[in-house]
């Protein structure tokens, strides 16, 4: 088995030149950048095409992007099953056709001098376990179509709810403003923890509509996917510069086992156990979940050496691979 380091370093950082590295890159995205032009940066940056991301950011949006580079790209499915936090503006007193401020404004209701309690009570119902009809100008593909390319065309598109589970949703701030065509808007700066597939504008807008006012967001930071926050990341400009700096060490990569351990729950198996799991026998498997009485959650497995072996998932009692690492 490949002996992963696990010494005091928590980023590896590999040359680009010596081959793509293995690994996670946590980048803080810019505004006007799809997720895809980050993938597009970073297979120049690590010389490999096999770049992917675990969970997309509008262009509008800035903040935590969880790249894969090679192997590190089985992780990403399921880490973007795991829970964000965004910061945000969200504008009351104009809808617009995107959910948010990319999107023309389709219509304007004056909204000062807005109750704080309504905002409050607003709020409350789109927190918790809810059902959430997601933008119409999304990925989201209706009859193996995207959204955005059928509203782009005209059509009017019909998305059924689906649940979402929305954590925390706090309103920090509440300003009364004036919009650019001078309509009195009021803007909440907001943050908000939710399960994956959540759409915030869609929060935005469905707030608006509940006072009656009509709103969508402005402004939108990612600041948390699973265990990884803006404290990892980095810029492109900080990425490049890393690369280009011959006396540095290359792409800071974290290491697939280091990733790995953040996001799910570790479990140390025995040196026969590791055998046996590398070579596909479904070994008996504890449970590991938050509360006792939840759905079993995939946990990463490491043989006594620290090598990473695999991601797995408890079917049955029995060990099954999602996805293994172990070469």
């Amino acid at each position: 088995m490949k002996r992963e380091n696990t010494g005091a370093k928590r980023v590896e950082r590999t040359r680009a030149k010596q081959g793509a590295p293995d690994g996670l890159v946590i980048v803080d995205k810019p505004a006007g950048f799809t997720s895809h032009d980050v993938v597009a940066k970073m297979r120049g940056m690590a010389r490999t095409r096999r770049v992917g991301h675990a969970g997309t950011l509008d262009p509008m949006a800035t903040g935590v992007l969880v790249l894969g580079i090679e192997r590190a790209t089985k992780l990403l499915g399921h880490l973007a099953l795991t829970e964000k936090e965004y910061v945000g503006t969200i504008r009351l007193g104009q809808t617009s056709v995107t959910d948010d401020a990319e999107g023309e404004i389709t219509a304007s209701t004056a909204a000062h001098g807005l109750d704080r309690a309504a905002i409050d009570a607003g709020v409350a119902e789109l927190t918790g376990a809810i059902m959430q009809v997601p933008s119409k100008v999304s990925a989201i593909k209706i009859d193996g179509k995207r959204s955005y390319a059928r509203v782009r065309k005209g059509e009017d598109v019909e998305i059924p709810a689906r649940p979402v589970t929305v954590s925390s949703f706090v309103v920090y701030s509440v300003e009364e403003a004036e919009a650019a065509d001078g309509t009195p808007v009021t803007d909440l700066l907001v943050s908000v923890e939710c399960s994956s597939g959540t759409y915030i504008r869609a929060l935005a807008r469905d707030l608006g509509e509940a006072l009656g006012v009509g709103g969508h967001l402005t402004a939108l930071r990612r600041t948390r996917v699973g265990p990884y926050k803006l404290d990892r990341a980095r810029t492109l400009e900080q990425l490049q510069t890393a690369v280009d700096d011959e006396a540095g060490g290359g792409l800071p990569v974290m290491p697939i086992g280091e990733a790995a351990a953040a996001a799910f729950p570790r479990w140390d198996v025995t040196l026969d156990q590791a055998r046996l799991l590398t070579n596909g026998v479904r070994i008996p498997m504890p449970r590991f979940d938050e509360d006792g009485d939840g759905p079993a959650r995939p946990a990463a497995a490491f043989a006594p050496d620290g090598t990473f072996l695999a991601l797995l998932e408890n079917q049955g009692g029995r060990a099954k691979s999602l996805a293994v690492f172990a070469e």
